[in-house]
């Protein structure tokens, strides 16, 4: 008889402990899926973009439209055909370059006939986006679309994210990504790349963290160089100006122009006698006769190419050109999850002491081993 009662004993003990169990197991997983933007909320997996919106996803997404090309080369970190990805997009191949576009039309030839829809230079366009009937819309922030806009786009079945690899993108740039590898099913290629971007963004910080404010560079960083007879284009407030303040530099243009980018006058770029001066280009310039260099360069074709934008009226006589302290880079690496390759320039030109350890062009041949599903070749970058 005592041995029954001590095996209801047995079992009455057991079974409370199964439902304090359960109980704790319940709160917890109830306490994760509050934590997690993109855990199923009774509407569907979610994730929030970088302007605040919470936008159903419903799992992976097969066919994305995108308004910018670039959105190419983060779809390229994500899959090894990031053209197969795309119901639609801008088809603003001049931001990837002819040798680039060549590289990922090679790998995805269906890019050619694939709908076409506004970039986000244009004006935005809510029949063309619609027409092509994405999955979802991925869309640039600096694209200027409407509230109005986003709601006729949705109401048609359409979620729209909004993303910005350009106007912040030291604050926007990792968490564009991040949304990416959520809507496209590869969180863990995402994070992985985006753990080795702050890695080296975190050992230029640390390095920087105590330099005196005196010894911050003043740069003069001209957009689109030597493709327009007047000056200067220039980043303004956020975009490039951020890689700049990171790595111990201050972009002028940031205090004379209060949006992303606009221009300069020769004449207040004389003024403050920038201590560096880089130019930005790429092939889209080559009927401009500006700044040449990307896919497809050799280093002399773009030190020469540097050497003559440098030479123009009021700009050769700057003392930072007189100096030698001239440098060239490629927009196909700014404005991407690629920027890193950037920083890391940018950082050796202004401390080369301090960083004289880097080598971006290390850096750029372990992306495209490890990460790019389309690798970037040719001159990037270049001093005079």
């Amino acid at each position: 008889m005592s041995t029954f009662h001590t095996l209801l004993n047995t079992l009455a003990s057991y079974c409370k402990s199964s439902v304090l169990i359960a109980i704790f197991l319940g709160i917890a997983l109830a306490a994760c899926s509050d934590r997690n933007e993109t855990a199923s909320d009774g509407q569907g997996q979610s994730v929030v973009d970088v302007q605040g919106r919470k936008v159903v996803i419903d799992g992976p997404k097969k066919r994305l439209a995108i308004d910018d090309s670039r959105y190419l080369i983060a779809l390229a970190l994500l899959h090894d055909d990031p053209g197969s990805l795309l119901a639609a997009w801008a088809h603003d191949a001049n931001r990837l370059g002819d040798e680039g576009y060549a590289a990922f039309l090679e790998k995805s030839p269906s890019l050619e006939e694939l709908p076409r829809i506004a970039s986000s230079a244009q004006e935005f366009d809510v029949e063309s986006l619609i027409a092509a009937r994405p999955d979802i819309a991925i869309l640039s922030t600096e694209s200027g679309l409407t509230q109005a806009q986003i709601a006729r786009v949705e109401e048609a079945g359409i979620p729209v994210v909004m993303l910005d690899f350009f106007t912040s993108p030291m604050a926007n740039l990792e968490k564009s990504l991040t949304i990416l590898g959520e809507v496209t099913g590869q969180e863990e290629k995402a994070a992985r790349f985006l753990a080795y971007r702050k890695q080296k963004i975190d050992l230029i910080r640390r390095r920087l963290a105590d330099m005196p404010e005196a010894d911050r560079k003043l740069v003069f960083m001209e957009a689109h160089a030597g493709g327009s007879p007047d000056c200067c284009n220039s980043p303004g407030s956020g975009n490039a100006s951020e890689y700049l303040e990171l790595v111990g530099g201050h972009n002028i243009g940031a205090d004379a122009i209060a949006q992303s980018s606009g221009k300069l006058s020769l004449e207040y770029v004389l003024s403050r006698d920038p201590d560096i001066y880089i130019g930005t280009g790429g092939p889209h310039l080559a009927q401009r006769g500006g700044l040449e260099l990307g896919a497809g360069y050799s280093q002399q074709a773009a030190r020469q190419s540097l050497a003559k934008v440098v030479q123009r009226r009021g700009i050769a006589g700057l003392g930072a050109v007189r100096e030698g302290q001239a440098f060239g880079f490629s927009h196909q690496l700014l404005n991407s999850p690629l920027d890193i390759v950037a920083i890391e320039a940018f950082a050796q030109w202004l401390h080369p002491e301090l960083f004289a350890d880097l080598d971006p062009a290390e850096t750029l041949e372990s992306i495209n081993t490890d990460y790019l599903g389309i690798p970037f070749e040719g001159t990037y970058w270049i001093a005079l």
